[in-house]
């Protein structure tokens, strides 16, 4: 169905699997980059790559007691391909190695206040405030490990592959013996002989594997610390010199314990964010932009593809679509209208609601204090179903406002579609 596609993003964010084959983990919200993302590692103790964190010529300071064989220059922007990207002022590669301190701040400069693109970035690019400055390490072995909060198995999970450094899902569903799966007793956390056993599993050897389990152990206390719902190192690397290395780590945070995470939320980078949806995450409404010209608002993803797939079969197509949520506000549906509308290609107003948990009367008043309030000068078709729908219709009527009621979906989609071709 044509709103399929339109809501993968949507639906990303309710639902992510990290190994495809085999778990649902939510993904959430906040995203970290790279370099605030090995500062919770090394704050909790784990082995990571010695790193600084440069603006521009003016930080070059940072770098006077940086000395180490050989660096590695990353961009810091939220995507993937970095190394294979270019940036706007012609400059190749948002990763690059150099053996020369004295050449660290000239491809610095290259970088920052420039856009990078890449295969994961707007065709614009993304724009590079930070670039990580660490010490490149000789990897004579990569191994995959990560900790996720599992709905099958009611609690955590730890997953190994001694194949780390590629695609973990081709992993599991080639080789599914090279994946090891340990559920984890909340209440007692991971035992040293699980830590060891994991870690013989991902074939270190001699006095690397109480290292390694030492990582691992240390990874499952970030775990819990964070409130994580997904730690993922990829690699968990194997050095010649005889160290095991957090090389790249992926985290992800479950938003609900924000109230005791607040410094780590207030890190959140919002750089290829559409404004619109951090502007609804404040107030707890999830938006989506899109490129037609009816505006949704709707409770719950599986309303929002069928009010849009309805849309495209009667000739339409959606602008955007915000969900409410089922324990929404009076004043969250006026935000709701300001945002929807925000959107210049907006020209007309769908409200296709059902009411389970939600009251459609709280609707209603929404939708009436938002019509007089915003003075709204597009038209707006209205369905509503479900709990106290009667005493809605009658809040909507007894407004005198140019509020176009509809009985169904599929009258409210008409509705809509004729209410643009008569402007």
């Amino acid at each position: 169905m044509a709103a399929l596609a339109s809501l993968s993003k949507y639906c990303t964010k309710l639902a992510k699997p990290t190994l495809q084959t085999c778990f649902r983990v939510p993904n959430r919200n906040l995203n970290l980059l790279e370099y605030q993302s090995k500062k919770l590692l090394e704050e909790s103790g784990v082995a990571i790559q010695n790193f600084r964190i440069l603006e521009g010529k003016k930080d070059a300071d940072v770098l006077k007691d940086f000395d180490v064989n050989e660096y590695v220059v990353k961009a810091q922007i939220l995507a993937g391909g970095r190394g294979k990207g270019h940036f706007d002022n012609g400059f190749k590669g948002g990763v690059h190695i150099t053996k020369n301190r004295s050449e660290v701040i000239p491809l610095v400069e290259k970088m920052v206040g420039h856009k990078l693109i890449t295969k994961q970035t707007p065709k614009e690019g993304i724009l590079v405030k930070k670039v990580m400055v660490a010490d490149s390490i000789n990897i004579t072995r990569e191994t995959y490990l990560s900790i996720v909060m599992d709905r099958e198995h009611n609690g955590p999970v730890l997953i190994a592959s001694p194949d780390g450094g590629m695609d973990i899902e081709a992993v599991a569903e080639e080789t599914p013996n090279r994946i090891k799966t340990i559920p984890i007793d909340i209440t007692s956390g991971i035992s040293r002989e699980q830590a060891v056993d994991v870690a013989r599993f991902l074939e270190f050897k001699g006095p690397l594997v109480e290292k390694a389990a030492d990582e691992i152990t240390k990874l499952y206390g970030l775990f819990t610390k964070v409130d994580a719902v997904q730690i993922e190192i990829n690699p968990l690397a194997e050095t010649d010199d005889g160290r095991v290395i957090s090389v790249d780590a992926k985290l992800n945070f479950d938003d609900n314990a924000q109230f005791r995470q607040k410094d780590i939320f207030a890190m959140e980078v919002h750089e290829d964010t559409d404004p619109k949806e951090v502007e609804a995450s404040k107030y707890n409404l999830n938006y989506i932009a899109m490129e037609g010209n009816i505006g949704c608002l709707v409770n719950g993803a599986g309303l929002a593809m069928a009010t849009m797939d309805i849309i495209k079969l009667n000739g339409g197509s959606p602008a955007n679509f915000l969900d409410v949520g089922g324990n929404v506000k009076e004043e969250q549906v006026l935000k709701a209208f300001q945002i929807l509308t925000s959107d210049k290609n907006v020209k007309a107003i769908l409200v296709n609601v059902f009411g389970g948990i939600v009251n459609c009367a709280t609707i209603a008043n929404g939708i009436v204090n938002a019509t007089k309030s915003m003075d709204l000068q597009v038209p707006l078709i209205v369905r509503l179903e479900g709990t106290n729908v009667q005493a809605a219709k009658k809040i909507l009527e007894q407004s005198e406002l140019k509020i176009e009621s509809a009985h169904d979906l599929d009258e409210a989609a008409k509705k809509a579609v004729q209410s643009i071709s008569m402007v």
